[in-house]
């Protein structure tokens, strides 16, 4: 087991912070899910997240509440977008943890929006 992703392991939620061009910290819910020692979490293209990740992986990761609030200590982080058919091994896993949320709103949601999904990957430093 990949011990440096423990503290978020049983998390359904994670707040991610990303970072701004200036360095001030933007903390944002997410689902998260693995498959295996591989932790997934997801975004669309034109989320203001997803344009802070392009500039800079680096995140942190802490346990949530669906509303952000967050429950156990954070974790360092880089955030590799995935494309592909990894991209699908992470759209299945979040399938599977959340099978209404990420199953069938989200990407239905993004569909209708016309976002292109982005999949992503917490891999500890």
């Amino acid at each position: 087991m990949n011990a440096a992703l423990t503290p978020i392991r049983e998390a359904k939620t994670i707040l991610l912070t990303t970072y701004k061009r200036d360095g001030t910290p933007v903390a944002t819910p997410v689902s998260v899910a693995f498959d295996g020692e591989r932790a997934f979490f997801r975004s669309y293209d034109k989320a203001w997240k997803t344009r802070r990740l392009r500039r800079n992986p680096a995140v942190q990761a802490a346990p949530a509440t669906v509303r952000g609030r967050p429950t156990g200590p954070a974790i360092r982080a880089r955030a590799i977008l995935l494309d592909g058919e990894q991209g699908r091994v992470a759209a299945r896993a979040l399938a599977r943890r959340h099978r209404v949320l990420q199953a069938i709103l989200v990407p239905t949601a993004h569909r209708l929006m016309r976002y292109r999904t982005q999949h992503y990957e917490l891999v500890p430093p």
